[in-house]
């Protein structure tokens, strides 16, 4: 079938659901591999550079007309920020809105990057993250259950649990809550795109939250960057 074999979901014992909840702000341009997807000037998702010219985010993000914003850190203060339109939309073929299934898409822009704008490494083969290393998860999401959207980038240390206790069946759906489509690090690889948690279920420990895995995505990723000119 169309779903691959390898897991294709990695799980957080979340500390984070819809916002970096409990977090701190990032250290400005500290993470400079982020990108906000803006409609209209609002942040809708985040995202992360990948390449000079590609951004991997959430399918689930899809709108036309998304502006890339690069270089930014208090979304309010645009200094040193750079607005770019994303010229082309590459969604992962098997993406499934109701389940999230392979919530993957790559948005093709043009940047150069400096101090304040660089790609992030993704992995270069499939495999598992081990459980219970630290990693990390940033964004502009909101602060909590009902809170505004924070201008600020925060972040957050989140745990990796071990993917096989856990039924998928209880975890559907679906946080479009500002921090989706952001990167889940560890060290200095993204590992996992944010994908969804359960909005009534801020913080607790029995829902985990849910990110793509992208080494399971890595033949599709490549050949997007290599047939797309």
């Amino acid at each position: 079938g169309s779903l691959m074999s390898p897991p294709i979901f990695i799980f957080i014992q979340s500390r984070v659901n819809v916002g970096i909840v409990n977090g701190t702000e990032a250290k400005p341009h500290s993470r400079p591999y982020m990108v906000s997807l803006q409609k209209y000037f609002k942040h809708v998702c985040g995202g992360f550079l990948i390449s000079d010219e590609f951004v991997l985010t959430a399918a689930h993000c899809n709108k036309e007309g998304l502006t890339a914003v690069v270089g930014a850190h208090d979304l309010k203060k645009d200094k040193g920020s750079i607005h770019i339109r994303v010229k082309s939309y590459h969604i992962h073929p098997d993406f499934n809105f109701h389940t999230l299934l392979n919530d993957i898409m790559l948005l093709r822009k043009e940047v150069e990057q400096n101090k304040i704008v660089k790609r992030i490494s993704i992995p270069t083969q499939e495999g598992d993250i081990e459980a219970d290393s630290v990693c990390s998860v940033a964004g502009w999401g909101r602060l909590g259950l009902k809170g505004k959207k924070s201008d600020l980038l925060m972040e957050v240390d989140v745990k990796i649990m071990n993917n096989t206790e856990l039924s998928l069946q209880s975890l559907i759906c679906v946080s479009s809550q500002g921090d989706s489509g952001g990167p889940l690090v560890c060290g200095d690889t993204a590992v996992g795109i944010t994908s969804f948690g359960d909005p009534k279920a801020c913080n607790s420990r029995t829902r985990p939250e849910v990110y793509a895995k992208i080494s399971a995505y890595l033949p599709w990723i490549h050949s997007i960057i290599a047939n797309v000119k």
